[in-house]
């Protein structure tokens, strides 16, 4: 069994923001450091939005809402989650919610998803499965990497993903759950992303190039003042097996209360279901 256990204050980094701020105003700055920033922001999208997945490890821990859209034949389905996520370990835990049957009743229970390197637990998958057991997916496996896969997007594979950003455009400034960031937009190419993500994540990225309908990933990413991802929307073309057209899915990851605790504890090799799973 494997056990992290993670904790972090943002108290510190406030703290040396604030000094940081006093010491450019001593200078004589007057307004001129959210100009020079927004200058920045404007004139260097793509390096800022390639030091976004360090940000989030510096930053050490996070709450999760994650948000799946698929849009096929006319119908929209969305999954929601919410959870944890561990940047430093790479360790997460998502309560993910199916959406309700055609009826309109509510006949699936949560999902609780474990987030590793390398692999995706689930519990109460269903589809034969004991109830006190966990299936694992070695997510490199996946034709989209566990990108799509799972109901929602590894929040950190989400932020390496902005490692294949090549054209972006500084949209400008708003907010976020009421927090200011910076908004950018434009296109990831997930073969790129793979070549510099790190050594987990390229597999997964690598794989996704390769199954999705396209290589190039449409997002929308804000940045808040500590250059930490808020929110971030991507776009796939994903390939169902089932069809022979595309599959739109938009998927949303939304961080905050950075310096959360998190608790993630990896199943024993005995609780790991080792049968067949019914699709």
């Amino acid at each position: 069994m494997v056990e992290r256990h993670r904790t972090r204050k943002d108290g510190a980094v406030a703290l040396a923001a604030a000094a940081t701020g006093l010491l450019l105003c001593a200078a004589g700055c007057s307004g001129g450091g959210a100009a020079s920033d927004d200058a920045r922001a404007a004139e260097e999208p793509v390096e800022v939005l390639h030091g976004a997945a360090g940000k989030l490890v510096r930053a050490g821990t996070s709450k999760v809402r994650t948000s799946m859209e698929m849009a096929t034949g006319g119908t929209r389905v969305t999954i929601r989650g919410e959870g944890v996520y561990d940047f430093g370990d790479r360790l997460g835990r998502l309560k993910v919610l199916l959406p309700q049957d055609p009826a309109g009743t509510d006949g699936h229970r949560p999902i609780t998803e474990l987030l590793a390197p390398g692999a995706l637990y689930m519990k109460n998958r269903g589809a034969g499965v004991p109830a006190d057991k966990w299936v694992r997916v070695d997510t490199a496996t996946l034709s989209d990497g566990n990108l799509v896969t799972g109901g929602a997007t590894d929040p950190f594979a989400a932020a390496e993903l902005l490692l294949g950003a090549r054209r972006v455009t500084y949209v400008g400034r708003t907010s976020v759950a009421g927090t200011a960031v910076r908004h950018y937009r434009g296109t990831a190419d997930l073969a790129v992303a793979a070549r510099d993500a790190s050594r987990h994540n390229r597999a997964v990225l690598r794989a996704a190039a390769e199954g999705f309908a396209t290589a190039a990933v449409p997002f929308d990413v804000y940045l808040d003042e500590q250059g930490r991802i808020r929110k971030v929307r991507h776009r796939f073309g994903f390939v169902n097996g089932q069809r022979e057209d595309a599959v739109a899915v938009s998927s949303t990851t939304l961080l905050y209360d950075f310096g959360a605790a998190v608790h993630v504890r990896l199943p024993a090799e005995r609780d790991i279901y080792a049968g067949r799973i019914a699709e």
